[in-house]
């Protein structure tokens, strides 16, 4: 099993920035493939971003292309979420997930998840 804890959400005004950080514990002798989504409250859940095993390939969905930058840490599946220039609309929770095979954007792709953590965007 693995079990993923993220940190760093918080409260922020329009145009602020904060970065997300996630860390796998558990079965983490392979390198995961690792990813961000997001739910605000009626919402579906929805992708965000995701990075490859690597390091070397990255995605973004359109709503954050240009404000989010995902990154992989040095310690093995650990990896960022550096948001700058947050609006409003980018008010979630935000979700670490992990896998072991290459699914992209797709929620169901992924077979572990944190629990989350409170990104609130003031106007």
């Amino acid at each position: 099993q693995v079990q993923l804890v993220e940190s760093g959400g918080g409260l922020v005004q329009t145009g602020g920035s904060l970065r997300l950080s996630c860390a796998a514990s558990g079965r983490t002798g392979v390198n995961y493939v690792m990813g961000w989504f997001r739910q605000a409250p009626g919402n579906e859940r929805e992708f965000v971003s995701a990075v490859t095993k690597g390091g070397g390939n990255t995605i973004y969905s359109d709503s954050v292309k240009g404000r989010f930058t995902i990154s992989r840490g040095s310690a093995k599946n650990t990896v960022y979420l550096q948001m700058n220039s947050l609006e409003p609309e980018d008010t979630a929770v935000y979700y670490c997930a992990a896998d072991s095979e290459y699914s992209g954007d797709l929620y169901y792709g992924y077979a572990y998840w944190g629990q989350g953590t409170q990104v609130t965007v003031s106007s």
